[in-house]
């Protein structure tokens, strides 16, 4: 599924339409909310001009909704989104399963929506090698050297080595090295460090998230010509809409009613640029069992 993140003249064009509704509502001051302002944490995954547009036709957008001023902010890390779920200074926030697993385990934060992508509220984890690598398994990589997308990428180290220890290839003792041997195992800062060292003839294989090699995200067009997949694992679950867990209920009614209003056609072009996908509701234990019990073996596997 490729998805292009534009924000050509229409999108300004709805933009002011937006801000000035948003400078309508709340006149009276009688906003269903309870709280008087709002605000929502973006991940930092896409160019920062883009990411402007995109926040500031989601404030006027949501503020339109819910009668009060919102305010939309990009942080630099998960973590600080998950002190800003803890101190009351961020309400909303788009992020991983990971993520999410963790704000749900401080009682952080709820799972609001998720996303679904072509019908299914998951994805795949993908290992790329060269095209031309003969290699045609996981198990072929056995004492090869490869490289994790970092230390805590869903999609680029927790579920790949959820997928090797189900299929027996490490365990609880040895972790990644006890398979692909000592020295062999990178942790990158993100897909594309990972990918390169593939590139660059220095690892076998990358773990990475399938968009990587499937969508014009991070790799450009010679680079995902040079690479193929070696292997899938998951699921994945989506990216979820979190809620600051001491909102009321009353508020967080609102405010997944104010974000479904964005499946409608007539606004999936801000949606899509913002998050993504369709949002849906989901069962939040079911969305999360696997990252859960992912990251619960990630936290016994010794890790060098």
């Amino acid at each position: 599924m490729r998805l292009n993140f534009i924000f050509g003249a229409t999108g300004v064009s709805l933009l002011f339409f937006l801000a000035a509704c948003s400078q309508q509502g709340g006149v009276d001051g009688d906003s269903p909310f309870s709280e008087s302002r709002l605000v929502i944490a973006l991940k930092p995954d896409k160019d920062p001009d883009k990411m402007l547009g995109e926040t500031r036709a989601l404030e006027a957008y949501l503020s339109s909704r819910i009668g009060v001023p919102v305010e939309v902010i990009v942080p630099l890390s998960g973590s600080v989104i998950q002190e800003g779920f803890a101190n009351g200074t961020i309400d909303l926030a788009f992020v991983s399963g990971t993520e999410m697993a963790h704000a749900k385990e401080r009682n952080l934060a709820e799972i609001l929506l998720a996303g679904e992508i072509e019908g299914r509220t998951y994805y795949t984890s993908y290992w790329v090698t060269l095209a031309d690598n003969g290699s045609g398994s996981v198990e072929d990589l056995e004492g090869r050297p490869v490289a994790f997308s970092s230390r805590t990428s869903t999609s680029g180290y927790v579920i790949p080595l959820w997928d090797l220890h189900r299929r027996g290839l490490i365990d609880e003792e040895t972790g990644p090295e006890g398979f692909f041997g000592t020295g062999n195992v990178f942790y990158g800062t993100g897909y594309v460090s990972a990918v390169n060292r593939v590139l660059n003839g220095d690892a076998e294989a990358a773990a990475v998230s399938y968009y990587v090699l499937e969508e014009d995200r991070h790799l450009n067009d010679d680079q995902r010509a040079r690479l193929r997949m070696m292997a899938e694992q998951g699921p994945v679950p989506t990216h979820v809409i979190a809620v600051r867990s001491a909102l009321s209920d009353d508020d967080k009614s609102l405010l997944r009613d104010a974000l479904l209003t964005l499946n409608e056609e007539e606004h999936h072009e801000l949606r899509d640029r913002v998050f993504t996908s369709r949002i849906i509701e989901v069962d939040a234990a079911e969305h999360l069992a696997s990252i859960e019990e992912a990251l619960a073996l990630a936290r016994r596997m010794p890790v060098r």
